[in-house]
């Protein structure tokens, strides 16, 4: 039996929207083992036939296969038809995509806003429209600057939320597609949008500068609404008469929350029987300046609906509903009173000394409130959430003259949970579930760093954890769109910003390469384990310029940076660098990043040399600086006692001389005893320093740390009840919402289970766990490769040990277990071995 299966267009299942030329792939489906494909052909074809056909090409790519024909046209339908020939017979099957605005054209659609630019209330608009014959194809092209709530006939057109996608808008623009076809009867319909602000028309003062951004203005928005008939193509767009009024929505801010009043809904605002001839014409606006592109990252939705756990009353007109854990997303209200009463909801990670929930800036970051929403009834039955924001919580205050009924909705962008991991500790699997969670409770269009506090895009926050994310979930395109924030923020010269994307934040933070590394080791991550060459192609100019510059402010070859090891565990919980010379982070990062874009240039045919030496100067200068033989320690100044993160950055990025490696990684596993079993880094380090413990012999010491339960480590989380990842060790960690701690699990995945590409897009495999015989018994991975699901398990059995793994045709893996080392190809193979080393 053979079968195709998971047909992608640039990485995704039918997307509508592409506006880049296609990239295919495909799995290929057998219970033969050692398959493998031999040639491809594709054929891609719109309503009249065929537009392009490659022919058969041999080959045995099944992954970002280019597109090769004509131009395609915009807002268009095309099916494609892939047959592939392997070793165990053929076999075809066929997927379709809808184009974007891919020739630039908006057919004359203008920015339009409310027509009040001084009000604080999100504007309704709407558009009247009339189809007479039966339509073959309508899709409906929407850009924004914030956020834009669209609705036909007064249904949503889809079930996304919070979107388009957040940009620098000076640079790009993201617009949604949405396929209306079967929507459009013969008959009257009525688009209409509510507008959000979002990060793009924030009013209220914030520590970041979002309310005087360069694109700051009032929320717009830009629709196209091509539909054709038998009789031809029509455009609708904003250019032609849209009207407006003021809706119930009558403040939003991403911070501070969002107020509805009730009184002022029109009933069938976005409906065909409502008369809007007392509406106002909607204003024309310059809008968004930043190219038109597609959003390329999956949509937001609501995930999952979740009722409280308890219920409890403070006090008269006051109670707090608790959730199962904390999470991103919203509360849906459903309340009755008279016309004019209030219900405030209070959104808060934690609780306060009196039971009411932590919805306090201790930073002082905002003006006024925070994490607030308030709902204004009409007399009548309300049900009611949010449109614009969203809070990271577990409880809610509710203020109210009677107490509402409450539910939570976790809320986030889609992404698929496409790895697993298991073993026989319950506190590992525990930490990998929180891992996980908290990850998803920070993917709203960008990797953020919480959803309570900051909403922001870190960029060293989201280099440490891609490697997470691309092992657990199906972030591709979201880490590529990313990235390319990361680029823009640079605006063509010096360094990238430490968020993005970026509003013109006037608190500097240069130099930190430490940070800056994302612009080169997030396209390199999203490339090892998706081989996406084009991403590595499109940052490159953005990338190599970048690294110029900072090795030219670096010229004895010793990098400086403002972010060293943060939120080590003797830092101020609310944040801070460890005490301890940030010139061996910096220049270890450094060296990570010439080493990166000297692989980078490799795979997209430039000259490596320039970084390869560039690494060795470094290299020289970090050993002469830093290295002190006769205590095998990574020493600095100022530093407080023996640090940990040293060592490891230098062993992680293979910085330090190759004879003296070891004894530095002795050194290391000598302070993690003397510290009783216990890690004593912040974000940079935490990430390496199980991995390295394990490579240099020390498994003991590493599953030692992994395992505590005791300040600082991920079981003293655990063991005081948290249901994420914090932001710092300390349990008076002011979030409750951050992964950058979290990336233990990297090594549970590559270490525990023993999985980990050996080439991009894991076209080479190695399977080699390396924690036998510690007391787990067993562990398991699955994670998601371009060519299928890749899973290994293992399991001892007294002094022996059985491994199981499956391998998708495309990937050949290399298996290592005591005495045994072989390759194996596609198929589902079992191999046993002695467990001891």
């Amino acid at each position: 039996m053979i079968a195709l299966s998971h047909l992608t267009v640039e990485h995704a299942r039918e997307p509508v929207g592409v506006d880049a030329v296609p990239r295919f792939g495909w799995w290929i489906e057998t219970d033969v083992p050692d398959t493998q494909q031999l040639s491809w052909a594709i054929e891609v074809a719109d309503a009249a036939g065929p537009v392009w056909s490659s022919g058969t090409i041999r080959d045995d790519r099944a992954a970002d296969v280019e597109y090769g024909g004509p131009p395609l046209a915009p807002l268009q339908r095309y099916r494609w038809t892939v047959t592939v020939e392997t070793s165990t017979g053929t076999a075809s099957a066929s997927s379709t995509f809808v184009t974007g605005v891919v020739d630039g054209d908006w057919r004359g659609a203008q920015w339009i806003a409310g027509a009040d630019a001084e009000s604080a209330t999100a504007p309704l608009l709407r558009h009247a429209l009339r189809v007479d014959e039966p339509v073959l194809g309508a899709y409906l092209a929407v850009g924004a600057g914030g956020l834009a709530h669209v609705e036909l006939d007064g249904e949503p057109v889809d079930d996304t939320v919070l979107g388009p996608g957040f940009t620098d808008y000076d640079v790009v623009t993201q617009y949604t597609v949405v396929d209306v076809t079967d929507r459009l009867g013969i008959g009257a319909h009525v688009i209409g949008i509510e507008l959000g602000r979002g990060f793009y028309g924030m009013r209220g003062r914030n520590t970041w500068n979002w309310e005087t951004a360069p694109w700051h203005a009032e929320p717009s928005v830009r629709a196209l609404l091509v539909v054709r008939t038998a009789s031809g193509e029509r455009a609708l767009t904003t250019s032609d008469e849209w009207r407006t009024a003021a809706g119930p929505t009558t403040f939003d801010d991403l911070y501070a929350g969002e107020d509805h009043d009730a009184r002022l809904r029109i009933p069938g605002w976005s409906r065909p029987d409502l008369d809007d001839t007392t509406w106002e014409r909607a204003r024309v606006v310059d809008g968004p300046r930043g190219r038109a592109v597609a959003q390329r990252q999956p949509g937001i939705r609501v995930a999952e609906t979740l009722d409280p756990t308890s219920v409890r009353e403070l006090e008269p007109g006051r109670w707090v509903a608790s959730f199962e854990r904390v999470i991103a997303g919203w509360a849906v209200v459903e309340a009755d009173g008279p016309a004019g009463s209030a219900v405030e909801l209070r959104f808060g990670e934690s609780l306060m000394e009196d039971g009411s929930p932590n919805c306090v800036d201790e930073k002082g970051y905002f003006d006024g409130r925070f994490q607030t929403d308030r709902l204004i009834l009409d007399g009548g039955p309300v049900r009611w959430h949010p449109r614009f924001v969203w809070h990271g919580f577990q409880h809610v205050e509710i203020r109210a003259a009677m107490r509402p009924r409450i539910q939570a909705q976790l809320v986030h962008t889609t992404a698929q949970r496409t790895g697993a991991f298991e073993s026989g500790s319950e506190l590992l699997n525990r930490i990998h579930d929180l891992t996980v969670r908290t990850v998803l409770n920070n993917l709203h269009g960008i990797p953020t760093d919480t959803p309570k506090y900051e909403k922001n895009g870190w960029t060293g926050d989201g280099m440490l954890g891609a490697e997470l994310m691309l092992n657990n979930l199906d972030v591709h395109e979201l880490l590529a769109k990313w990235s390319l924030d990361i680029a823009h923020s640079r605006h063509g010269a010096g360094a990238p910003e430490v968020i993005a994307p970026h509003g013109g934040w006037r608190m500097d933070w240069t130099p930190a390469p430490t940070w800056h590394s994302a612009l080169l080791l997030v396209p390199w991550e999203v490339y090892l384990r998706t081989g996406d060459v084009r991403l590595l192609e499109e940052i490159w100019p953005d990338a190599s310029d970048y690294l110029r510059f900072e090795l030219d402010r670096c010229p004895d070859g010793i990098a400086q940076t403002t972010l060293g090891d943060w939120v080590s565990p003797e830092t101020d919980p609310g944040g801070g660098n460890a005490p301890e010379d940030t010139r061996i982070a910096a220049t270890a990062y450094l060296i990570a990043m010439c080493d990166t874009a000297a692989a980078i240039a490799r795979v997209i045919g430039e000259d490596a040399g320039e970084w390869d030496d560039a690494a060795a100067r470094s290299r020289t200068a970090f050993a002469r600086r830093f290295w002190d033989e006769s205590t095998a320690t990574v020493r600095g100044i100022g530093d407080e006692g023996y640090r940990q993160a040293h060592a490891v950055l230098a062993l992680a990025f293979d910085v330090l001389p190759v004879g003296v490696r070891q004894a530095a990684a002795d050194r290391l596993a000598q302070d993690v005893r003397e510290r009783g079993d216990h890690l004593w880094t912040g974000a940079l380090a935490t990430k390496h320093i199980l991995p390295v413990l394990t490579a240099f012999g020390h498994e003991d010491a590493a599953m030692a740390v992994a395992l505590q339960t005791t300040f600082p480590g991920w079981g003293f989380w655990v063991a005081q009840g948290a249901t994420s990842l914090w932001e710092h060790w300390h349990q008076a960690s002011r979030s409750r919402g951050h992964y950058f701690l979290g990336t233990i699990d990297d090594w549970l995945f590559r270490h525990v289970a023993g999985v980990a590409p050996a080439e991009a897009g894991w076209r080479h495999t190695r399977i080699a766990p390396l924690l036998l015989g510690r007391g787990l018994g067993h562990a398991s991975a699955t994670v998601r490769t371009p060519h299928g699901d890749l899973s290994v398990s293992w399991r001892e059995h007294g002094e022996d040990v059985e491994l199981r793994c499956t391998i998708p045709v495309g990937v050949a893996a290399e298996v290592e277990l005591p005495g045994v080392r072989q390759v194996l190809g596609s198929g589902t193979h079992v191999l046993r071995a002695a467990r001891a080393r």
